[in-house]
C-alpha cells in the first residue's frame, strides 16, 4: 500500500512538471511566431510615420509616493515624449518626504480651481496645481490612499479618451506612446495595451532617457534581467494571439478610459492593482459579450529600476504573489465560465495551477524527491527526471528567451553582454529560482493571513537619473 502511494506521488510531481513545461514550450513557439510577424509588419520608422496624423490624445498618469529621488527627472523626461497631444498628471499620494515640494519648486506649480466629474471614489483632494513651465502638466495633491486610489484620482481628472499609467521611477523611450498606442489605431476594439519593461540598472541615462543599455555589476540584478526577458517575451506575448493576456505591468500600460471607469477603476485595497484591473476588464467584456482586445507590444518601451538587495527583492516578490492571489480570487467567477472564452478556460486555470499553486507543488516536489532519494524510496530515474523537468527545462526557457532578445531587438549587442547573460540564463535555475519560489511561498502565507495593500518600497540609487 505504501509503495503504491509513493509511486502515485512520484508520478504526480513528474506529470505536473511535464504539463507545465509543455505549456511553456507552446508559449515559446507562439512567441517566436508572434515576434517574427511583428518585426515583419511593424518596421518601426515607417509604421510610426503611417499613424502620425491619427494619434489619439492621451493622459499620462504618474502616481507618486515618497519619490523625491526620482520624481523630477521622471517628469522632465515625460515632458519630452514624442507625441502630438498628451497631458501629464502627477498624483502625489500624501507623500511624507519632499516629493510635493520638489514638484512645486522645480515646475513652478500654481494652485488652480478644478472642475471635474468624480466618477471613481477617491480619498480627499488637497489641491490641484498647474505648471507655469509646461501647459500640459498638472499635479494632484491628495491624502494617502494607495497606488490604486491615486490612479483613480488621475482617471477622474484626465481629459483624454486614453490614459497611460506610469510608475514614478520609470523611464520611457521618446516614442513609447506612439508604439503602445498603435494597437488602438490598428484595431478599434482594443481596450488595453502593455509593453515590454526592461531593467535600467547599469545603463546610461541622459536627461531622463536611456542612451545606452548596460549590465549592472551585481549578479542579483543580472539574474533579474534574464527573468524579465522570460516573463515579458514568453509570459505576456505567448497569450496575446488568443486574447488571453492577464497581466499588464503597472510600470507602463495604456487603457481606454471609459471602459476602465465602467469596469469600476482600480480596486483599492488590492496589492496587484495592475493585474486585477486587466483580469476584471476581461471579465467585464466577456460578461457583456462585447468584442475587445487586450494586447502586448513586444518592443522594449519602458525601463525601471530593479532591487539590488535580497531584502528589497524579497519584499517585492512577496507582494507580487499576494497580488496575484488577490486578483484571481476577486475574479474567480471568470474561471470555467461559459462566457469566459480563452481567458476563462485556458489562461485563468493556467495561472491558478502553475502560478498560484506552483510554488507549493515545486517546493514539495524538491523535498519529496531529495528526501525520498536519500531514504531510497525514490528511484534514481525519477530523481533525475524531476530535476531535468524542473531545473533543466528552466535553463532551456531562459536561454531561448535570451536568444529571442538577441535576434529580435539587439538591446544587449556586445558579445560580452550576451555571454554574461547566457551564463546567468544557465545559473539562474540553480539557487535563485528556488529562493524566489520560497519567497512566493511566503506570499501565499501572507495572503492566507489577509495581507493588506500598501505602497511597495524600493531603495533608489538615483545614479541612473544623473548620468
Amino acid at each position: 500500500m505504501l509503495h503504491t502511494v509513493l509511486t502515485i506521488i512520484q508520478w504526480f510531481f513528474l506529470l505536473y512538471m511535464l504539463i507545465l513545461n509543455m505549456c511553456y514550450l507552446l508559449l515559446n513557439l507562439i512567441s517566436f511566431i508572434s515576434i517574427s510577424r511583428y518585426l515583419r509588419d511593424h518596421r518601426l520608422d515607417e509604421f510610426l510615420q503611417s499613424f502620425s496624423d491619427f494619434e489619439p490624445p492621451i493622459s499620462v498618469l504618474v502616481p507618486a509616493f515618497n519619490e523625491e529621488t526620482t520624481v523630477e527627472a521622471t517628469v522632465r523626461s515625460l515632458m519630452q515624449l514624442s507625441y502630438s497631444e498628451f497631458e501629464v498628471i502627477v498624483i502625489n499620494d500624501g507623500s511624507s518626504d519632499r516629493t510635493m515640494s520638489i514638484l512645486l519648486d522645480k515646475f513652478k506649480l500654481v494652485q488652480i480651481p478644478e472642475a471635474y466629474q468624480v466618477r471613481l471614489p477617491v480619498k480627499p483632494i488637497r489641491g490641484f496645481y498647474k505648471s507655469a513651465m509646461f501647459p500640459n502638466l498638472r499635479v494632484i495633491d491628495k491624502e494617502n490612499g494607495g497606488k490604486a486610489d491615486a490612479l483613480n484620482a488621475g482617471i477622474n481628472a484626465s481629459r483624454y479618451p486614453l490614459f497611460c499609467g506610469v510608475d514614478a521611477d520609470s523611464i520611457l523611450e521618446r516614442n513609447s506612446l506612439k508604439r503602445v498606442v498603435a494597437p488602438f489605431l490598428e484595431n478599434p476594439i482594443t481596450v488595453a495595451a502593455g509593453g515590454t519593461v526592461r531593467i535600467v540598472n547599469g545603463s546610461r541615462v541622459v536627461n531622463g532617457f536611456l542612451e545606452l543599455a548596460g549590465l549592472p555589476g551585481k549578479l542579483l540584478v543580472r539574474l533579474q534581467i534574464v527573468e524579465y526577458l522570460r516573463a515579458f517575451l514568453f509570459g505576456r506575448l505567448g497569450w496575446t494571439p488568443i486574447n488571453a493576456m492577464l497581466i499588464i505591468s503597472g510600470a507602463f500600460g495604456v487603457f481606454r478610459r471609459e471602459m476602465v471607469i465602467q469596469a469600476g477603476g482600480y480596486t483599492v485595497g488590492t496589492i496587484g492593482e495592475d493585474m486585477e484591473l486587466v483580469v476584471r476588464l476581461h471579465k467585464y467584456m466577456r460578461m457583456k459579450k462585447e468584442p475587445y482586445r487586450i494586447t502586448f507590444v513586444p518592443d522594449p518601451i519602458c525601463w525601471t529600476e530593479a532591487p539590488e538587495s535580497l531584502k528589497v527583492l524579497r519584499k517585492q516578490r512577496v507582494r507580487w504573489q499576494v497580488g496575484l492571489l488577490q486578483s484571481l480570487v476577486k475574479n474567480r467567477s471568470l474561471c470555467f465560465n461559459r462566457r469566459g472564452g480563452t481567458v476563462g478556460w485556458l489562461a485563468f486555470p493556467f495561472m491558478i495551477l502553475f502560478e498560484a499553486m506552483g510554488p507549493i507543488i515545486e517546493i514539495l516536489g524538491y523535498i519529496f524527491c531529495i528526501v525520498g532519494f536519500i531514504l531510497g524510496v525514490v528511484t534514481p530515474t525519477v530523481f533525475v527526471l524531476f530535476f531535468l523537468l524542473s531545473v533543466g527545462f528552466g535553463v532551456f526557457i531562459s536561454v531561448t528567451a535570451l536568444l529571442l532578445e538577441v535576434i529580435s531587438f539587439h538591446i544587449y549587442a556586445k558579445p560580452k553582454q550576451i555571454f554574461m547573460l547566457f551564463l546567468c540564463s544557465l545559473f539562474e535555475n540553480f539557487g535563485y529560482r528556488q529562493l524566489v519560489t520560497l519567497w512566493r511561498m511566503e506570499g501565499i502565507w501572507n495572503w492566507l493571513r489577509g495581507g493588506k495593500a500598501q505602497w511597495g518600497e524600493m531603495t533608489r540609487t538615483a545614479d541612473w537619473q544623473q548620468k
